[in-house]
């Protein structure tokens, strides 16, 4: 199979989306009560969104944590010039994940794993599992790590990365900031996001700050938190994402989007491109 060809820096993409059907029935989260998402979305769905929005490329994120949904990603990229990259998830305190990482490598468009540390019992699984080798693989085949979690998981994360300085790693979701709590949880999260702003290996995703939101949020509502993003990364460690359709919960593609570019306004075109784009190109090894 061709390499893909590497995007243009001034190519708009979307750092974070997904794609799913419930018929597979590995969603174990994704119940009939969400009404919203409970039904299939594919790229016919978002290619209009994309479109409205400038957005030529994307980058698919797992959503269930199953080997064969990776394989259905990937099935879906091969068929979509539109998704550039495929976040996949591999059980990575497995005895067999480095032989697994080795053949799913073989795949172009696959680009980083995502263990889901969010949904894990244990919040310091990051930090204390047998994940060594199958990290070494990622290292070998240059694929990176998705890291989704909350503020407290940030400590377990934090020695995560002070033993694989190699791994590129790229935190989901701002670390889902307690936005809908006001300031309650604002000093614990901002301090998490200062520390590991501090990793050179790390960037972060601006993305998922809508579904943290309560009701009803504005530029005013998530001005606070976007600027502590950015002033902790800067521009050229951060990514923009949808996380569509998941977004749907609390907002919609334009309306983030929109959003986004309002709030990162005062940066030069070269920074707008930068986190619009650039930023997930060169991460994501696009």
């Amino acid at each position: 199979m061709a390499t893909p060809r590497p995007l243009l820096p001034d190519v708009q993409i979307d750092a974070h989306q997904h794609y799913w059907d419930p018929a597979r029935g590995d969603y174990g989260w994704l119940t009939p009560s969400l009404t919203a998402l409970f039904r299939p979305f594919g790229p016919a769905d978002l290619a209009p969104l994309r479109a409205d929005a400038g957005i030529a490329r994307t980058v698919v994120v797992q959503a269930a944590q199953t080997i064969d949904e990776t394989r259905y990603l990937l099935k879906l990229a091969h068929g979509d010039a539109s998704i550039a990259g495929v976040v996949g998830w591999v059980p990575l305190d497995d005895p067999a994940a480095p032989a697994l990482i080795d053949e799913l490598a073989r795949e172009p468009k696959l680009k980083a794993v995502r263990p889901m540390l969010q949904d894990l019992p244990d919040d310091d699984w990051i930090a204390t599992a047998p994940t060594a080798r199958a990290i070494d693989a990622l290292i070998a085949h240059d694929l990176a790590f998705d890291a989704l979690i909350f503020t407290r998981h940030a400590a377990a994360l934090e020695t995560f990365l002070k033993r694989h300085p190699a791994l590129r790693v790229v935190i989901d979701h701002g670390a889902k900031p307690p936005i809908r709590d006001g300031n309650a949880g604002w000093t614990a999260w901002a301090d998490a996001i200062a520390r590991l702003a501090h990793y050179p290996q790390v960037c972060c995703k601006l993305s998922g700050l809508a579904t943290e939101s309560g009701p009803g949020w504005d530029d005013a509502t998530l001005r606070p938190w976007v600027g502590h993003l950015l002033a902790s990364f800067g521009a050229h460690r951060l990514l923009w994402g949808s996380d569509w359709p998941v977004l749907n919960l609390n907002g919609d593609y334009e309306r983030w989007h929109a959003c986004a570019h309002r709030l990162l306004a005062a940066l030069s075109d070269a920074e707008r491109a930068a986190v619009f784009g650039a930023n997930a190109a060169a991460f994501y090894r696009l």
